[in-house]
């Protein structure tokens, strides 16, 4: 369901002029903040196109004292590695692969949840629900990769055993990782029976007619009430710009707030940036996207869930207790709840 917004909420985030540019509306509440630390900010992008509050950001970061702001591509992996390697400094991405870097050791922290829902699993006919993937092949574009995890953990949370009842195939495992070709192409060659999407390859499909989606992460349950992306950042930036890293958070949640409060302006931005190719495929994303969850869900649930589904498919050992105090830190969030309270 769709946040309902007064005008108050919205003046205290954001509005899209024409041309999809963002126009920050800076509070006098934190107008006296302190500048933060360094004015240099790194955020990790990829093709998933629900990475949009932190694509479109870029007026609101510069209203926060960001001058250098540079977008650093991130073709595969978990951000946590590129983040650890002090490629970037910051960067959404999707919670599970992020939890198996974080017990690794990756000096990582969630910072808060940005949105929900973006992933669909897709299949053929001869799946009409989860249980049906028992002795079935899913592809992954690679395995260990987002699309690995999740459909894994959606596989043990309906009792089935991912690493003997499910047969996974990649373009990477089969190919090669210079092989250029990812899960749909696979699904849609008719190689696998179902395969995990992320926007804008679930709009493409229903706009083509091809298959049926088996889960919904924007509307099914236990799914759709936890976050699927969280914004991550180096353990070592948080320490050294506690106030460039709130002042970063901040400017990217209220860009979740236009994405929720005017989806068609939000689209057309990503259209001017080069984020996305088709404008009618963006806009179904915005507008089906619960980006304005921020507030009313709690991140440490999401990442206490998907921690208890990874140890159930035998991807972690680690407690979610022992992952939360590890890799999160969410003093931020708690002071931008009390700020940004519509």
């Amino acid at each position: 369901m769709r946040t309902r917004w007064n005008r108050r909420a919205f003046l205290g985030t954001a509005a899209l002029a024409g041309t999809g540019a963002l126009l920050g509306l800076r509070p006098e509440a934190y107008a006296a903040e302190p500048p933060p630390e360094t004015t240099r900010l790194r955020l990790l992008k990829m093709g998933s196109i629900c990475w949009a509050p932190q694509y479109i950001a870029d007026d609101l970061l510069k209203a926060e004292g960001f001058t250098d702001i540079t977008y650093v591509d991130m073709p595969a992996g978990a951000v946590s590695e590129r983040l650890a390697s002090g490629e970037a400094d910051m960067g959404m991405h999707f919670v599970g692969p992020n939890i198996i870097r974080i017990e690794a050791g990756d000096p990582v922290v969630f910072l808060a949840g940005v949105h929900v829902g973006c992933f669909e699993v897709v299949a053929t006919e001869r799946v009409r629900r989860i249980s049906d993937l028992k002795g079935k092949v899913a592809a992954v574009t690679s395995l260990n990769g987002a699309e690995h995890i999740f459909l894994a953990s959606i596989a043990a949370n309906a009792g089935l055993d991912p690493l003997q009842d499910i047969k996974w195939i990649s373009p990477e495992a089969s190919r090669g990782p210079d092989f250029n070709e990812d899960s749909m192409r696979l699904f849609l060659d008719r190689k696998a029976d179902v395969f995990l999407g992320f926007p804008p390859q679930p709009q493409e499909l229903r706009a083509r007619k091809i298959g049926h989606v088996v889960v919904n992460s924007a509307t099914d349950r236990p799914w759709s009430q936890y976050f699927c992306c969280l914004l991550a950042a180096s353990k070592d930036f948080v320490r050294k710009n506690p106030i460039a890293t709130k002042r970063a958070l901040r400017a990217i949640l209220k860009s979740a707030d236009v994405c929720a409060f005017d989806p068609e302006g939000a689209a057309r931005a990503l259209i001017d940036k080069g984020y996305a190719a088709r404008y009618e495929y963006a806009l179904q994303v915005m507008k089906e996207l619960p980006y304005g969850k921020w507030r009313e869900y709690d991140p440490e649930d999401t990442v206490r869930f998907y921690a208890l589904r990874l140890h159930e498919a035998g991807m972690i050992k680690s407690s979610p207790q022992k992952i939360i105090a590890q890799g999160t830190d969410w003093r931020f969030l708690r002071e931008l709840k009390r700020e940004l309270k519509a």
